[in-house]
């Protein structure tokens, strides 16, 4: 008997979690010495079509299947039910996951191909669903954690004792066959929170994985050289005892490679704690950290317990380290937050420097208590995943389209990491980063600028442009800001068209890299390369201010810097190319 669990991922480079520790948990209890059950993994993406998918599902000949559904999947989950009733209708369909756990009779009813539903934890729920079609188990009404479907009936088994962590299996059998994917792994379930818009404040529980265990299931990942383990717990350091014992560990173990993103609560960290972290290598870990709202007033009415000043100093002192990159989240549409409100905490958040702020928008899920509240705050929400809500009684429906604009100016040209300079140099001149993107999305409004995603160059120029007409005194030095951020990133081929004319200093750069090319004074880990591969590596650009000076404090030092871009030297955080910045050429060559 081959029981399919079937997983449709956001992207390739994503792993589901779920199915793997279903089918691990299965495979270690089930009953010793009876065979005659398989467990086979599928995993798909949004982006596949849905005949490829299902073809797949076909040609793999199962005798039952099961989906994990999630607000990004649940569409293609239900069309693939759909089909699958058509082409295989022998084969029954479960579903599980937190797309469906809530409101399970409802949906069961709206999916006649579906032939039912695991709701909450899965593990123990899947090993006994599959030992009942290897035909050893129990009946489905003896089974706890079902809704499914009897006739024209449909039968809810009642809920299931929550699981001990340290009885869930490592879920990863063959890592070398995940190279170059993202892995999921999980320390710890619950959160301690009742943040009314999210899931987890459902579930009251919180249970934690042994920690020794968890250094051991790690030091597999390290060894395997893994690129990225993203740990799914809520607040992995609300228990700093854990949090402590499992970074300690990575610090002591690190391999050169693994980077092990976390999401936590800034608030809770303290001295020794900021203390390991500060020691980590940089690109080692990644903390993301969910800000949300600095009004007091919305915190308060979604019960988020922070220490806002708290947060913020603690955000400032691991930025100061630079060594981990620093993931903030804002969600517009939270209850007391109107859009001018809305932009205080946009630029409070912003103005921590993050390396990533992800401006969100909230989705009414089902299942929360914001669910239970939406009519009182007048909130207006899609029907259908992921349920993102339209307008509040603070926030219209016309404002959100505007912040919607400024998403996308947001990911574009602060989270790209292309922008740096100058992007501070002009928020400089309007005090608040909020005003500056919104003149930018107007401007860009009216020229049309969304109709279409622009290339990389040509969100340089359209930049370049905003500011000539905003900023036309400046144009000089905005145009050498933002020349400098873009060979920052990148030894372009094609030169900006409104880069400064280097002709004048061509015969002085030449002669800087011939006798560079023979000293290896300034990049000695390019000895041995001949004078083209080191063009290769490094580009030289001539400036006629101080960009640093100009970016941070506005002023304007004028005078000859010749910066040098070493493509092969980049940061760990932000893959900028390392800068030289010479103030004469002083091997002689004639200016």
């Amino acid at each position: 008997m081959k029981f399919l669990l079937a997983a449709v991922n956001a992207k390739y480079v994503h792993t589901s979690l779920a199915v793997r520790s279903l089918k691990a948990y299965a495979a270690r209890y089930c009953r010793a010495g009876e065979p005659g059950l398989e467990i086979e993994i599928a995993e798909y993406t949004i982006n596949q079509s849905t005949d490829d998918i299902l073809r797949d599902l076909y040609m793999r000949k199962p005798d039952a299947a099961a989906f994990s559904c999630y607000i990004w999947n649940i569409s293609h989950v239900r069309r693939l039910a759909e089909l699958m009733a058509l082409v295989m209708p022998q084969v029954p369909v479960w579903l599980g996951g937190p797309e469906v756990s809530w409101e399970s009779e409802e949906q069961l009813a709206a999916m006649p191909e579906i032939t039912g539903i695991m709701t909450g934890e899965g593990e123990e729920t899947f090993l006994e669903l599959a030992e009942h079609y290897r035909g050893n188990g129990a009946e489905l009404s003896e089974i706890r954690g079902l809704v499914y479907r009897e006739g024209a009936d449909i039968v809810r088994t009642g809920s299931r004792p929550l699981l001990g962590l340290d009885a869930v299996p490592f879920p990863y059998e063959d890592l070398s066959a995940l190279s170059g994917r993202m892995l999921y792994y999980e320390s710890s379930r619950g959160c301690p929170f009742s943040c009314t818009y999210c899931l987890s404040s459902v579930e009251k529980s919180l249970r934690f994985r042994d920690v020794q265990q968890v250094c051991r299931e790690l030091e597999l990942f390290l060894q395997a050289k893994v690129k990225q383990v993203k740990f799914v717990d809520r607040t992995f350091n609300c228990r700093k005892a854990h949090a402590m014992a499992v970074w300690r560990y990575l610090a002591e173990h690190d391999n050169g490679v693994t980077n092990f993103h976390f999401e936590i609560s800034a608030d809770l960290l303290d001295e020794e704690m900021t203390q390991l972290l500060s020691r980590m290598r940089p690109g080692q870990v990644q903390l993301e950290i969910g800000i949300q709202s600095t009004c007091p007033e919305t915190l308060e009415a979604i019960r988020r317990k922070t220490d806002l000043k708290r947060a913020e100093e603690m955000v400032r002192r691991v930025y100061s380290f630079r060594n981990i990159h620093q993931h903030l989240d804002l969600i517009a549409g939270l209850p007391m937050e109107d859009y001018d409100r809305f932009g205080q905490s946009f630029d409070e958040i912003y103005r921590l420097r993050p390396d990533q702020l992800q401006l969100g928008f909230l989705k009414v899920l089902k299942g929360t208590r914001m669910k239970e509240e939406a009519k009182e705050y007048g909130m207006l929400c899609h029907s259908q995943p992921p349920y993102e809500v339209l307008a509040t009684r603070w926030l219209p429906y016309e404002k959100m389209l505007g912040l919607k604009r400024m998403e996308q100016l947001v990911e574009a040209y602060y989270n790209s990491g292309q922008f740096p300079m100058t992007l501070r140099a002009v928020e400089r001149r309007y005090g608040s980063p909020f005003r500056m993107y919104e003149e930018i999305r107007d401007y860009f409004e009216e020229k049309g600028y969304f109709a279409a995603s622009p290339s990389r160059e040509e969100r340089y120029r359209r930049l370049e442009e905003f500011l000539a007409c905003r900023f036309p005194r400046e144009q000089e030095w905005d145009r050498q800001l933002l020349t400098r951020d873009g060979y920052l990133r990148e030894n372009a081929k094609k030169r900006p068209a409104f880069a400064l004319d280097q002709s004048r200093w061509q015969k002085a750069v030449s002669d800087f890299f011939a006798e560079e090319n023979r000293q290896n004074r300034y990049f000695p880990h390019y000895a041995g390369l001949s004078y083209r591969q080191l063009l290769r590596q490094v580009h030289m650009e001539v400036f006629t201010c101080d960009i640093p000076v100009l970016a941070q404090r506005g002023e304007v030092r004028e005078g000859l810097w010749f910066v040098c871009f070493d493509y092969g030297r980049r940061g760990e955080l932000d893959y900028n190319s390392h800068v030289l910045a010479l103030t004469s050429l002083d091997y002689g060559a004639g200016l």
